[in-house]
């Protein structure tokens, strides 16, 4: 009998893939239907935006203008705030036109590319924080040898093959979600265009999709992470053997800031994608995904540059140059 059971369900659930018919389009949840708290946060998502803009291209202009950040490290600081800008842009600005609008839409194409360029450059950004810290930790505890460590060819091999991972990862989690038949609903209850929300909406089964996403993601994001968490504990051990009270702190300083915004948006990441599909709330997803999407990439600058002493001089050398031309 439950055999007999089993091959109805398998049949129905054949049926429904055999007959469903490709969206033209998704509808987003969003947070609220309330039209003032929407208007408010318009206002607030748009001042966050502006400042994550404002901020990493200032960062990225600094860079290339300075001859005195042409290293290394900045380098990394550079591409960090470019795919800041990036995701953000991916994500915010569509999300900003949803407050307003009448009908919080987007097409199925527009989908796919949202999750794709989100994914790739959210991958991306991992490998290149690990980047970063390997550098600070060759810079620190292998002074000698740092010029061959962290030489350009290095450093552009290990731009590459973030970028290049993040690509590769992000187009087979999108080949896989939009091959999968939504014969439902399209009502996608989050801001945008992520994984786990719309492998809700699909009728057929996700599992190869969760697999994937958990093995993926769990690989590039504890691998990374572990790197990071590595690097700078071996930084914090040779700052502590030091004799100098004023090296200490500022090694001590600079590192508890990093890996205060690691942990931050790692934690975020792996709480969203390493937990089983029967875990997820959405409604609380929501939330947890406006920081690293939203609010981390406007304060990357500040925790990873603007509270340096070179960056401050650059800074200053170019508002005084744009004065003196004035």
């Amino acid at each position: 009998m439950p055999s007999i059971l089993n091959e109805k369900g398998k049949k129905t659930k054949k049926m429904l893939e055999s007959n469903y018919t490709m969206p033209t389009e998704f509808i987003f949840v969003g947070f609220t239907e309330y039209l003032p708290l929407r208007v408010t946060l318009f206002l607030v998502f748009l001042i966050i935006y502006t400042l994550t803009v404002v901020g990493n291209m200032t960062l990225m202009i600094l860079v290339y203008m300075n001859s005195s950040l042409q290293t290394p490290m900045y380098y990394f600081l550079s591409n960090l705030s470019f795919l800041d800008i990036s995701y953000s842009t991916a994500i915010t600005p569509k999300m900003l036109v949803n407050f307003l609008a009448s009908k919080r839409s987007i097409s199925f194409s527009g989908c796919a590319l949202q999750m794709f360029f989100f994914a790739c450059f959210a991958d991306a950004e991992c490998l290149v924080l690990a980047a970063m810290a390997y550098d600070r930790y060759a810079a620190i505890c292998n002074p000698l040898l740092y010029s061959s460590l962290m030489s350009r060819r290095v450093c552009n091999c290990l731009t590459v093959l973030a970028y290049f991972s993040g690509s590769v990862t992000s187009l087979v989690h999108v080949c896989l979600t939009f091959r999968l038949p939504f014969c439902g609903s399209i009502l996608v209850n989050h801001f945008f265009c992520d994984i786990p929300p719309l492998l809700a909406l699909s009728c057929a089964d996700t599992y190869v999709n969760e697999l994937l996403l958990f093995l993926l993601c769990g690989f590039i994001q504890t691998s990374t992470f572990t790197v990071i968490f590595l690097s700078y504990f071996c930084i914090l051990v040779t700052a502590f053997s030091t004799k100098s009270p004023g090296g200490r702190s500022k090694a001590f300083s600079t590192c508890a800031s990093h890996l205060i915004a690691v942990t931050l948006f790692y934690g975020t990441l792996l709480f969203m994608y390493l937990r089983p599909m029967t875990s997820y709330s959405l409604d609380t997803d929501k939330v947890v995904a406006v920081f690293y999407t939203v609010v981390f990439p406007m304060f990357n600058p500040v925790i990873y540059s603007f509270r340096n002493k070179d960056v401050k001089n650059a800074l200053k050398q170019l508002l005084e140059r744009n004065w003196i031309f004035e």
